[in-house]
């Protein structure tokens, strides 16, 4: 009997490997159940509920809507949309969302029935009964408004209480900001808020560092066996690949972690379950690299021979591998002149070009702002030393303040950096001696 698919998401990492470990769809008692962070939404099949499911593929008419953003817009993936007997959307489920490899792929990278096959909404739609349209036209009476529903994509990768923080705190550090600027005179205790709330941006991030490693530790997974690369000499590994790259295969998943700390997690069983190792040799018979392989033979991620199997211990970790993994393991070898892998795949990028890359991959993940944020809490603290010496004179216990929650925020946000970069640069990224083996690496 075949298990039904349980969809995982998309790659993620620090506070985003909380949606790897814990959001799932999938179909329960004649429902569509959604688990993420902590919650549980159900979604009706049949009578007054989903009755079909139409996907809209993002790539049919991307040309058309280049520059358009228009509401129900289906993202660069695309989305199936969940109707009811009458035609109005019920719900809607992202793919990108729900696409493990896809923070690693070009957008668009996968498209129609193979996307569908991937993330394993065909068989969680034909396990739950659900018949499935393809929409041509995304703005065609077949595929509805695209408007209202719920979505059932994984969450957010931060949790709720940083963004409530980081709201609140940007609210009234800008309605502060904004008195202050536009006002002769400024009252001490405006001055006193406009630092508070500047400090909130780095202790938030502080404690979702804190709290990011706390929910890891508590994490329990079953673990059947650890690979971790063994490069081959003149490969370029560094001490910090050798240190966090690794394959593991679970009791449930295989997952591949890069140096960055994002997981890829693979489901083992189901109908989009990964189902075969291919061993690739070149035309002396040499290996060049495995794919893992998915339905209908699709790769889903490759890896490199000489980087994680070609150093004295590549031999057994491709046996604990296979082993370990129980998929079914073959060989296949290149004719002619072809190049591996063909296409963008998972798995070519693991070792960045450089210790600069390396570093940046491996950098406390950020919100979509990215380097904005930091700089715009860099300028409200910055703001918040200059308006205490401002007032310094006519109150000086609240100047005081002032100025020191101005520079503690700096110092917060400069100490993390500088020790990831000083540490990425004397000792994780410099190349990792040919005599190192994993476990010393690991330590």
């Amino acid at each position: 009997m075949t298990e039904a698919p349980a969809l995982r998401p998309a790659a993620g990492r620090g506070p985003g490997l909380e949606r790897c470990h814990g959001s799932r769809l999938s179909v329960e008692d004649g429902a569509l159940v959604l688990r993420a962070r902590g919650r549980t939404r159900r979604v009706p099949v049949g009578d007054g509920g989903v009755a079909r499911a139409v996907f809209v593929d993002a790539a049919m008419d991307a040309a058309v809507d280049a520059g358009r953003d228009e509401p129900g817009r289906p993202g660069a993936w695309g989305e199936v949309r969940l109707q009811d007997r009458d035609g109005a959307q019920v719900a809607r489920i992202p793919l990108g969302e729900w696409l493990p490899e896809a923070p690693a792929l070009p957008e668009r990278a996968v498209q129609g029935e193979q996307l569908l096959e991937r993330t394993g909404v065909a068989g969680l739609l034909k396990a739950a009964g659900v018949p499935l349209h393809i929409a041509r036209d995304r703005t065609g009476p077949r595929a509805g408004s695209g408007k209202g529903g719920v979505s059932l994509g994984p969450g957010p990768a931060f949790p709720l209480w940083y963004w409530c923080v980081r709201g609140v705190a940007g609210t009234l550090w800008f309605s502060a900001f904004t008195v202050v600027v536009f006002s002769d005179t400024v009252p001490a205790w405006l001055v006193l808020l406009l630092a508070l709330t500047a400090l909130c941006g780095p202790v938030a991030r502080l404690a979702l560092r804190a709290w990011t490693r706390l929910r890891a530790g508590r994490r329990r997974v079953t673990v059947l066996e650890r690979v971790a690369p063994s490069p081959a000499a003149g490969t370029g590994a560094t001490a910090r690949f050798l240190r966090d790259t690794e394959l593991r295969v679970q009791d449930r998943d295989l997952v591949l972690r890069d140096l960055g700390g994002q997981e890829y997690w693979f489901a083992r069983s189901g109908p989009h379950a990964v189902k075969r190792l291919v061993k690739v040799l070149d035309g002396a018979g040499l290996p060049v690299g495995a794919e893992l392989r998915g339905p209908g033979e699709q790769v889903r991620a490759v890896f490199p021979w000489d980087l994680w199997f070609g150093g004295a211990d590549g031999a057994g970790g491709w046996s604990r591998l296979c082993g370990a993994s129980g998929l079914a393991v073959s060989e296949r070898r290149l004719s002619g002149r072809r190049t591996w892998p063909k296409g963008p795949v998972l798995g070519t990028g693991l070792l960045p070009r450089t210790g600069r890359d390396a570093r940046r991959m491996a950098r406390f993940p950020g919100t979509a702002a990215g380097v904005s944020s930091t700089a715009v809490m860099a300028f409200g603290n910055l703001f918040s030393v200059v308006q205490g010496v401002r007032v310094a004179d006519t109150a000086p216990g609240p100047a005081a303040v002032a100025v020191a929650a101005g520079a503690l925020g700096l110092v917060l946000q400069a100490v993390p950096y500088a020790v990831h970069e000083l540490r990425g640069r004397l000792v994780l990224d410099r190349p990792a001696a040919e005599r190192t083996t994993n476990e010393e690496a690991r330590r």
